[in-house]
């Protein structure tokens, strides 16, 4: 099933280059929770009303903004991907280059949560010396036991 999650992330990310909101919604799980960066000036988004909430307020904020692929790795019932974020400001011609982490949780086979992260070292990969198979049984035990994934730092 997990290499199912990765091929879903692919496509979620290609819809959302395409500008195409429908395919992206059919991805989503109705209870969709997104935590953007967003998040702090706009509060939380969830179900299919936010996350077309987040959807108008993101690309209203960046219209050309495009994701690139940096690495996407398989952690069962979630996915991590390192992107890179790119584009300008509505009415700048300033470029933005934005890496970032995102951990995407995925439920019925369809994505259930995500969330970015600035950095890699607020991301589950990051946690942990033993490396990425420490990182990654840390991660599923905390994204299984809890309800509420931003309060685990998931």
């Amino acid at each position: 099933m997990s290499q199912e999650n990765v091929n879903r992330a692919l496509e979620l990310l290609d819809a959302f280059n395409r500008r195409d909101l429908d395919a992206f919604t059919a991805l989503t799980h109705d209870q969709i929770e997104v935590e953007s960066r967003l998040v702090a000036m706009e509060g939380g988004y969830h179900g299919h009303k936010g996350l077309r909430r987040w959807w108008e307020d993101f690309l209203g904020a960046f219209p050309d903004y495009n994701l690139e692929v940096e690495e996407l790795r398989d952690l069962g019932d979630v996915t991590l991907g390192h992107m890179r974020g790119w584009g300008h400001a509505a009415n700048s011609a300033t470029p933005l280059v934005d890496p970032f982490w995102i951990p995407m949780r995925w439920r019925d086979k369809k994505l259930i949560w995500w969330r970015n992260c600035a950095t890699r070292g607020r991301s589950p990969r990051s946690r942990g010396a033993a490396g990425v198979a420490h990182s990654r049984d840390a991660h599923l035990s905390r994204a299984r036991s809890c309800s509420r994934p931003a309060r685990c730092g998931v």
